[in-house]
């Protein structure tokens, strides 16, 4: 049962901040503030001035249905409007428990997907590119802009390593339950005796990090410059434009050798290490808020299984919510993306709300 006083407090805060904005006497910079924080509430304060009245509505109700010298049309109709009324009332709780959870300040940000092949050689790097793939698919169906900050190719066409930026509208919050081990069942192009084999690869989903989020300071850091190796154009083996970038405090260390100038290098190289360090510090603070709490969604444990794609038999299974979708080519070229994406989110929410006092 959501406590009364705690929807109370929502209306009592959406009719100060009316009057905050009609007044007239806040500057440019608190009018947007509180505008924000206005609209947010508008969308929920129907649904809480409803469950406000619940209770004298129903009792009003009930006077009419119990009431001997009622006739008996006015309490058939009284009968039916308090069962609407109830169903409403379970509906509307459940909006404003949804609208009560604590929000993840990190849900609208861009993010930084890094995929890396795990267990299983040549195979394992083969998967790590399909999924680069889908991503790539998933991110032009949505419109989203993906930029590639780093690339470790290995041989037949496939990746040791990706790193990339996903650009667009509250990216984060659509891309964060993808990190963990996703696992590949099929058979390999150089398998003949026909053997399905077993490989994996890791995908992490960080918040991008803006500089206002994460303080670096120089001080911090210890900076490495080093000749670049393996593919990369004419600078190889001729200047030391790669850079690793280690953050003291935290151990966190990135390299980067992508581009061919050290600057470039750099500055890439700082983006990515601002956005695992913000990582770092949420889950550090989510631990902290939910030690008491068993979650198996939106942990964020890249050892974690949490995916199985299983190619001879055509289907994806997310182990987390026990789903599986028989439509794995589909899923791969980023079509049902959403369907698995959506039962993800429902099913962390309905964890949150079991966690809701």
């Amino acid at each position: 049962m959501l406590p009364i006083s705690k929807v109370q407090n929502l209306i009592s805060k959406h009719a100060q901040l009316e009057k905050e904005l009609s007044s007239g006497e806040i500057d440019k910079k608190k009018f947007a503030e509180i505008s924000k924080e206005y609209s947010d509430l508008s969308e929920i304060i129907k649904e809480a001035k409803e469950y406000n009245d619940f209770k004298k509505n129903k009792d009003e109700l009930k006077k009419i249905i119990e009431d001997t010298n009622s006739e008996k049309d006015i309490k058939d109709l009284a009968t039916i409007e308090l069962d609407q009324l109830e169903k409403n009332n379970e509906i509307n709780e459940k909006k404003i428990k949804l609208f009560l959870l604590p929000k993840d300040d990190a849900d609208t940000k861009n993010a930084i997907i890094e995929i890396r092949a795990g267990t299983g050689g040549l195979e394992a790097s083969l998967f790590a590119s399909d999924l680069f793939k889908m991503y790539e698919k998933v991110s032009n169906k949505k419109k989203w802009f993906m930029e590639v900050i780093s690339i470790s190719k290995s041989d037949a066409g496939g990746l040791k390593e990706v790193i990339a930026t996903i650009k667009g509208k509250n990216i984060y919050s659509s891309l964060k339950y993808e990190s963990g081990v996703h696992r590949v069942q099929r058979v390999p192009d150089t398998e003949t005796q026909g053997r399905v084999h077993t490989s994996a690869a890791t995908v992490a989903v960080l918040p991008e990090a803006e500089e206002v989020d994460v303080k670096i300071e120089d001080k911090d850091l210890r900076i490495d410059v080093f000749r670049s190796s393996g593919p990369g154009g004419q600078s190889v083996n001729t200047t030391d434009s790669a850079v690793r970038i280690t953050h003291i405090p935290t151990g966190l260390v990135v390299s980067q050798q992508d581009e061919k100038s050290q600057i470039r290098n750099k500055e890439k190289g700082l983006k990515i290490l601002r956005s695992r360090i913000y990582e770092l510090e949420r889950q550090k603070r989510d631990e902290e808020r939910s030690k008491d709490r068993k979650s198996k969604i939106g942990t964020g444990d890249r050892s974690e299984r949490i995916r199985t794609y299983n190619f001879p038999q055509g289907r994806v299974t997310d182990h987390r919510i026990n789903l599986t979708l028989h439509k794995l080519p589909e899923f791969m070229e980023g079509e049902i993306f959403d369907e698995m994406v959506e039962s993800l989110i429902i099913q962390a929410q309905q964890e949150e709300l079991s966690n809701l006092n």
